[in-house]
């Protein structure tokens, strides 16, 4: 009898309890834009090849589960000037995105930052509710130094900088201080590959995988099939990059399931739930 009495606990436990927490994430890459052609993989990969090309899609990413809607960078508004050079074609406001998965803008309550690049943190004032968490050194940087002479501000936009600092005053941005953080339970953040001053990715435990949304700490899949950094001005740190990549394989049990920022080929490697939304399964 008693056997029985510890055999329903420990699966009430498992079923409603922690060890459960971490086992209900689901993933989705959610397209909201493209460039209007392919671009040779030497823009994106150092020493890549020129006569290969890339589709350059712009994505954001969903992780739902646990009684949160947490999204994974916020894509950007259209009217940004940085968005000139890609030639922009179908675009979609990221928050339009959304409603493909029955959600609202108002539904969602995290919004983890990767880096504070003008396409991945333009859109953020769209998610007014939404707690958000980005690296502790990569916020102090992009509000501050980069600013500064001998500071790299590029790829920035000072109305971001505008917003950022906005949810630091409202009280709703948590800064993370440093590598293989559980920000929340069942979701790390890991440093290392300085895309930008200190930006990060994310591992996430769906139960039956782990999925990591790299986001641009690798571009596209040529980088991390081949062990090779970003093209000049992806990374700070082209062998931290690479160490980066590396060690992204050891965190999961297959590299499928690493998810480059913009590779157009997230869209074919996964099952279609809508048109532009694939889930990472």
């Amino acid at each position: 009898m008693k056997n029985v009495i510890l055999i329903v606990l420990i699966t009430l436990f498992t079923s409603n309890g922690v060890w459960s927490q971490t086992k209900q994430y689901e993933v989705y890459a959610l397209k909201f834009a493209s460039s209007a052609h392919p671009w040779p993989i030497a823009d994106w990969v150092d020493k890549g090849p020129k006569n290969d090309s890339v589709q350059i899609d712009f994505m954001i990413w969903l992780i739902k589960g646990n009684g949160r809607n947490i999204l994974v960078d916020v894509g950007f508004l259209n009217d940004i000037p940085n968005a000139k050079e890609f030639a922009i074609v179908n675009y979609v406001r990221p928050d339009s995105t959304l409603q493909k998965l029955g959600l609202k803008p108002a539904d969602i309550t995290d919004v983890i930052l990767s880096h504070p690049h003008w396409d991945h943190i333009d859109g953020l004032d769209l998610f007014p509710n939404a707690q958000v968490w980005m690296q502790q050194d990569d916020f102090y940087y992009y509000v501050g130094a980069a600013w500064q002479k001998g500071g790299s501000a590029g790829g920035f936009n000072k109305r971001d900088v505008r917003k950022l600092i906005d949810r630091n005053l409202a009280g709703k941005l948590t800064l993370v201080n440093g590598d293989s953080q559980e920000i929340i339970p069942g979701i790390k953040v890991f440093t290392g590959s300085r895309h930008t001053f200190n930006s990060q990715y994310v591992l996430v435990e769906t139960g039956t995988n782990k999925v990591i949304l790299a986001s641009d700490n690798i571009w596209v899949y040529y980088s991390l099939e081949h062990m090779q950094p970003a093209a000049a001005g992806g990374t700070y740190d082209p062998a931290g990059y690479v160490n980066a990549m590396q060690r992204m394989k050891t965190l999961v049990t297959n590299p499928r399931y690493i998810i480059p920022g913009h590779d157009g080929k997230v869209f074919s490697n996964f099952p279609v739930v809508k048109e532009g939304v694939v889930k990472i399964d």
